[in-house]
């Protein structure tokens, strides 16, 4: 889901048929190394949270074919090295795609134990199209502004509603970013990876990626494995289902969830007062959707902005405690203050927001085939709705605009082995928004790499967030490429997964504060 992250290095309809030409070979360069980019010129930018980051820019081809060709900037962090004993840059990425990565490296380099931080300089970016890097893409600001028609099209003139909007999104994407969405996509932004690690003048990088993160570095690793010296990937996409499959299956795992959040309202009956039964407190949510349906809770949170606000929760259980306080004030007592604050904490959208849905919908509709006839969007949708009603329509809506694209698209990179060092990676066995499938296939697909599961875990995002145990193995592997080998099954090591929270009025704490900080800069669907 799309999420607010900081920013903090500042310059440094169309239908189906209607489509902008694209270069044949667009994102694959006849020869990638023509193009160096000047050494980074890094100045001072810290924040109170990570003083020590430094910013700075780097320009990159925007079409990696034609290297003397147009160029765009894209903006850099870095929280550098200070031990005499120097790893490389430790390049880092949040997902999204379109989430900006800038305050990730303060994040990581902070998170990570000092001695193993101290040897890498860890390097953030805003990729193309995203947050400070120039351009920004921004296709039709307030996209998502309230309220939004029910997201569920229970008759046909619900549907034309939501038809219209992703209808007008792409036509405007098309229309202001005609010479720009042939180049957003996954491809070329591995080309930039790369163009940075020529402008840090490294041999090779170590990369670090969440969720979409992954995605890019298996990719970076497929293109360019002679220059992966290690690979960390947390929360990965299965990159056989790019990206319509992909999104169908996350639904299901979305609703089971949130059923697992309305297990944990059960629980704590106490604290919220909506019974026992998990069936019956899923069906109080459920009442809660169809009532603010018909009247929106200030005038804000209706069907749509309701699951918006929800959908949060099955990234972090550390948000449970502050949805169920919401959730039960309105269903107790009709009290809208609380859920309107819930919405504007966890969904609302502002100018970050807009930018990254963006970048989401060109790279995801230009990376690979989308079906165009919407009679196949609508039987599937309906389908998964049956059995996993919770996400089913609201993620459609929220990739929907591939149906319309104004840019023809590319052929998935099919990621495989190519020779790397052994690499790492880490997978909950409950995570909704990259299910556990995704760890065990690329798993597979890199031969060398090593699995570590957080058994019974369901957040999405897992290490430098409070588990001692996932972190060894990541500390582990960073200081010296140690990893676990020769676990039971598929995986080569399990880590039990940390207790759900407590509710608020509990003495425990909601959630730890690197947890909450790390989900507040991942870059949310994928």
């Amino acid at each position: 889901m799309r999420k607010r992250a900081a920013v903090l290095c500042g310059a440094a309809v169309v239908l189906a048929g209607s489509l902008t030409a694209a270069p044949a070979e667009a994102g694959t360069p006849r020869a990638p190394e023509t193009f160096h980019a000047a050494k980074p010129a890094w100045k001072k930018c810290g924040t109170d949270d990570f003083p020590t980051l430094q910013c700075a820019s780097v320009r990159v081809p925007l079409d990696h074919t034609d290297p003397a060709g147009r160029k765009i900037t894209l903006a850099l962090s870095r929280v550098p090295h200070t031990a005499k004993k120097y790893q490389g840059p430790l390049l880092v990425n949040p997902g999204g795609p379109g989430g900006s990565g800038l305050a990730l490296a303060g994040f990581v380099a902070s998170a990570l134990p000092k001695r193993v931080a101290a040897e890498y300089d860890v390097i953030g970016f805003d990729p193309r199209g995203v947050g400070a890097s120039e351009p920004a893409l921004d296709c039709a600001p307030g996209h998502f502004d309230p309220v939004r028609p029910d997201p569920v099209p229970t008759s046909p003139e619900v549907e034309r509603a939501n038809l219209a909007r992703v209808q007008s999104f792409a036509a405007a994407c098309g229309r202001k970013y005609a010479n720009l969405l042939p180049y957003i996509d996954t491809n070329s932004t591995v080309r930039d990876i790369d163009v940075i690690r020529r402008a840090l003048g490294a041999k090779k990088i170590n990369y670090f990626g969440y969720s979409y993160g992954t995605y890019l570095g298996a990719v970076y690793a497929k293109l360019f494995p002679e220059r992966v010296r290690r690979l960390v990937l947390d929360s990965v996409v299965d990159p056989t289902g790019i990206w319509y499959d992909a999104n169908l299956e996350q639904d299901y795992a979305f609703n089971d969830r949130h059923r697992a959040f309305m297990a944990w309202v059960a629980e704590h009956d106490a604290a919220y007062g909506l019974g026992t039964d998990p069936e019956k407190v899923e069906a109080a949510w459920y009442a809660m959707r169809a009532a603010l349906k018909k009247d929106p809770a200030g005038g804000k949170v209706g069907a749509a902005e309701l699951e918006d606000t929800f959908i949060p929760g099955g990234y972090y259980n550390g948000y449970w405690p502050y949805l169920a306080e919401a959730f039960s004030a309105y269903a107790k007592n009709e009290d809208t203050g609380p859920l309107v604050r819930a919405y504007e904490n966890f969904a609302a959208g502002d100018a970050a927001a807009d930018n990254g849905f963006s970048v989401y919908s060109a790279v995801e509709c230009r990376d690979a085939v989308w079906p165009r006839d919407w009679r196949q969007w609508r039987k599937d949708n309906w389908e998964v709705y049956e059995r996993a009603p919770f996400m089913a329509w609201n993620n459609a809506w929220y990739n929907a605009a591939c149906a319309f694209w104004p840019v023809e698209p590319l052929r998935p990179e099919r990621v495989r082995n190519g020779k790397l060092p052994p690499a790492l990676l880490f997978q909950a066995t409950d995570d909704a928004a990259t299910p556990y499938q995704g760890g065990v296939t690329v798993h597979r697909l890199l031969a060398n790499s090593s699995l570590v599961v957080e058994s019974g875990g369901g957040n999405h995002g897992i290490t430098l967030s409070g588990n001692a145990c996932l972190d060894r193995h990541l500390a582990a592997y960073l200081t010296d490429g140690t990893v676990p080998r020769g676990g039971s099954g598929v995986a080569d090591a399990v880590c039990a997964a940390l207790p759900d929270p407590k509710p608020l009025t509990s003495k425990a704490a909601p959630s730890s504060a690197r947890g909450s900080t790390l989900h507040g800069l991942l870059g949310f669907r994928g």
